[in-house]
């Protein structure tokens, strides 16, 4: 059975408990039990290279010793021992030395997990199909990558999940433009289900890890933080899939709840790739941990405020952020006036609306923006959906070769040699200043569409509509005559 088989069987049995209703409790029950199987995988490979290394999970909860076994527990002792025992003991693991904090990824990722299902039985036929993938092999662990990133899709349709999935094409383009390396600082502030840190791991291993020193340096400078529970632990069983030995760094936090001055000197990092939520409003008072001039509900202007700080000086960021902040006043325009003295913002990408659907369809653009350094100029390149194609959708989404011409054009690292194309333009920071920091600026080379003199087109109005009338009248007349028959 192929693992995308194996995962839709899995989906079926969940589907005749009772106790699970809907796609975000299939998912979050798929997924810790999937973190189980996983992380047992990963101690067993780690025992045999480390004697000394010790499972961060206690022996009676490993996988191997309470579910491996096919003709194992079942029914109401399985139901029992899951929820009275399973569940407690790994919620309240305490961390202590020589596991790498490995205890501490397990106690956060059931922090908040729940057993949905309720008949024990059915809990048993999950288990034992998951106990048929072998994540120490390496093309069960890529098959089941792909299973992954469909896992990810259905949450768009669980509630409001989709303002934590950025399309694969956006963040490994933005990866790439920023072009991360082994030992960099990167940080995703609001990192939802991880898929900015498997891009960069993934970019990293390809281009710059040649040795497990480069490895482990990759993995030592990795930061995260995702608020919501079931996407935290989707991101660290991302983590644990992607080879990561030590998911920690993924906190289960709200980056905003910290206040805005505590972020110390040492905690400024090198890279921010992120997508932040937006169209949202935080919780009462997180607002008040910001400055004054940059206080508001919107998180994705809190989130640029912080991003801004937190950089070091020379430091690289991307960020997706909405239409709203480019033309936005009050905060908005304090924020880009700050956002322009302190960093180089060189590029904004321009993306068409449909490039999030079918989830959102909204205006979004990608800013990169360097730390250090005033704004000198600004450019923008303008991001058309292909040929023959009027907008991205989910059969057919935004794929990375669709923004080669941008990479084409862009200038390599130092961005030399742009040049002002039919899609891009550069605008002065005096012209952006001059217009109170609107960054909405449309592109120059468009020539605007020729919808015909307004005269004519009132007029063909007003004869198509006298039309209209004229055949409702008709309509009128042989209903009136078939019902006097």
């Amino acid at each position: 059975m192929s693992v995308r088989s194996l995962v839709k069987s899995i989906q079926d049995i969940m589907r005749k408990d009772t106790g699970v209703d809907g796609d975000a409790q299939r998912i979050s029950q798929l997924c810790w039990m999937f973190f189980l199987k996983i992380i047992d995988d990963q101690d067993q490979e780690l025992e045999l290279l480390d004697a000394k290394y010790q499972s961060p999970i206690p022996p009676r909860f490993q996988w191997r010793n309470w579910a491996a076994d096919p003709e194992g527990m079942t029914g109401d002792e399985l139901l029992a021992f899951v929820n009275d025992e399973l569940f407690p003991s790994l919620k309240n693991l305490i961390p202590i030395g020589g596991t790498k904090d490995r205890r501490r990824i397990v106690s956060d990722v059931f922090e908040d997990a729940y057993n949905y299902m309720k008949s024990g039985q059915l809990i048993r036929q999950v288990i034992n199909k998951i106990s048929g993938v072998d994540f120490n092999n390496l093309a069960d662990r890529q098959h089941f990558g792909d299973i992954y990133e469909q896992i990810l899709n259905d949450l768009q349709s669980a509630g409001n999940a989709g303002e934590y999935y950025t399309p694969r094409a956006v963040t490994a383009f933005m990866v790439d433009r920023i072009d991360p390396r082994p030992g960099e600082t990167l940080f995703d502030p609001a990192c939802g289900t991880g898929g900015f840190l498997t891009c960069a791991i993934r970019h990293m291993r390809d281009r710059y890890v040649k040795r497990p020193e480069d490895e482990q340096t990759m993995q030592g400078a990795l930061r995260a933080v995702e608020k919501k529970q079931l996407p935290h632990m989707l991101c660290v069983t991302n983590m644990l899939l992607h080879g990561i030995e030590d998911a920690s760094f993924v906190r289960h936090d709200n980056t905003l709840a910290r206040p805005y001055i505590s972020w110390e000197q040492k905690e400024r990092v090198e890279i921010v790739l992120t997508n932040p939520p937006f169209g949202g409003r935080e919780e009462d008072g997180i607002e008040s941990n910001f400055p004054q001039h940059f206080r508001t509900r919107e998180t994705a202007d809190l989130f640029l405020a912080l991003i801004i700080r937190l950089l070091k000086p020379g430091g690289r960021a991307a960020v997706v952020l909405p239409d709203g902040t480019l033309f936005g006043e009050g905060v908005k325009t304090r924020l880009k006036e700050h956002l322009m003295e302190e960093c180089n913002l060189h590029t904004i990408v321009r993306l068409p609306n449909s490039v999030f659907k079918p989830y959102a369809s909204i205006g979004t653009n990608l800013l990169f923006f360097e730390k250090g350094e005033p704004t000198k100029d600004v450019w923008f390149w303008e991001h058309r959906v292909p040929e023959g194609q009027k907008a991205y959708s989910m059969t057919k989404p935004i794929r990375f070769e669709h923004l080669k011409e941008c990479i084409d054009w862009w200038g390599g690292a130092e961005r030399q040699g742009r040049q002002e194309t039919t899609r891009a333009w550069k605008v002065s920071a005096d012209d952006v200043k001059a217009r109170g920091y609107n960054l909405d600026i449309k592109n120059p080379h468009t020539v605007a569409d020729d919808h015909g003199n307004p005269e004519t087109l009132l007029a063909d109005l007003n004869a198509a509509e006298a039309r209209a009338s004229s055949l409702r009248d008709q309509l009128r007349a042989i209903l009136a005559e078939a019902v006097a028959r």
